[in-house]
């Protein structure tokens, strides 16, 4: 094993073998606490990359956590989660969080319906910069599930063992969508911000990059711009306007659409064209389902 090197975690009991922790209880579950990780020096600026799902909780992580483009002081619990797939860059760190984690195998929920659920919790494709900041009431609630299920998971095993395991998880990620619902509206100032940069990154793309580039934007365009993940970016407008980040993209695309239709002399599928629409059938599609009318039949109400 060398050191700096893309680490694959395929299962639980090489996690645990590779933060020196006694062998699971169960092969595709397992809770551990961090004061009892060790990770050997050799790996500890690695790119670790798990097969795995992964929900953290930790406190005494540094004080300054970036939140957007902005640093904000905080001395509650902050959770994290990640999917499988998904790449933790310099996986040792130079102070000892407090705190336990969940890892579980995609194949443990598979037969079950969170093993379709699980997909629609967005904050799984959060960066780390958009971690959950708990207050200490919510803190005792994820710790007292965590409790919860560390002990199921080291119980013998018996017919229940399984549905028991997953109907807590279930709770967990119920209150953590909860939360993160929460922390939208108690960071509305930040959020606010945030809304309003995109907003000007919106309008800006509209009015002078549309053109140049013959194509719509996509989520990804904004977010990079914002330095935020997509999905959070998406589910914070939605928490502050109920709309994504694709419905604003549209809502915009269909009032350009209309200024377009009454003010110049340019033929639907030239205006699709300009949106990027491969096929004006696709774009007169969409107007139709934001306005109620065709594009053409728009401009005929004008005349």
């Amino acid at each position: 094993m060398q050191h700096g090197q893309h680490l694959y975690i395929r299962s639980i009991s090489a996690q645990h073998q590779l933060l020196s922790l006694p062998g699971p209880h169960h092969p595709l579950v397992s809770v551990f606490n961090f004061e009892d990780i060790h990770f050997p020096e050799e790996v500890a600026a690695s790119d670790l990359e798990l097969d795995l799902y992964c929900i953290s909780i930790k406190r005494n992580m540094p004080r300054k956590v970036k939140y957007g483009q902005k640093y904000y002081d905080f001395d509650e619990g902050v959770m994290t989660f990640t999917a499988p797939g998904q790449i933790i860059s310099n996986v040792g760190t130079d102070h000892q969080p407090v705190g336990c984690c969940l890892i579980f195998h995609p194949d443990f929920i598979r037969r079950y319906p969170l093993g379709k659920k699980i997909k629609e919790y967005g904050f799984f494709s959060y960066a780390v910069n958009e971690a959950l900041h708990l207050s200490e009431k919510e803190e005792a609630t994820i710790l007292s599930i965590l409790q919860m299920l560390e002990q199921e998971i080291a119980s013998p095993i018996d017919n229940f063992s399984q549905d028991v395991v997953i109907a807590h998880i279930n709770l967990l990620l119920s209150y953590a969508n909860r939360f993160y619902n929460r922390q939208f509206i108690t960071r509305k100032d930040a959020g606010s911000d945030m809304l309003t940069r995109f907003e000007a990154l919106l309008a800006d793309y509209f009015e002078n990059k549309l053109q140049q580039e013959m194509k719509l934007p996509d989520v990804h365009y904004f977010a990079e711009r914002l330095y935020l993940s997509p999905n959070y970016l998406s589910d914070l407008l939605r928490g502050l306007t109920g709309r994504s980040t694709q419905q604003h993209i549209q809502d915009m695309l269909i009032e350009k659409a209309k200024e377009l239709l009454t003010t110049t002399n340019m033929s639907v599928a030239e205006i699709a064209y300009l949106f990027g629409f491969e096929y004006p059938q696709s774009f007169n599609k969409l107007f139709k389902n934001k306005t109620n009318s065709t594009p053409l039949g728009y401009r005929q109400s004008f005349n």
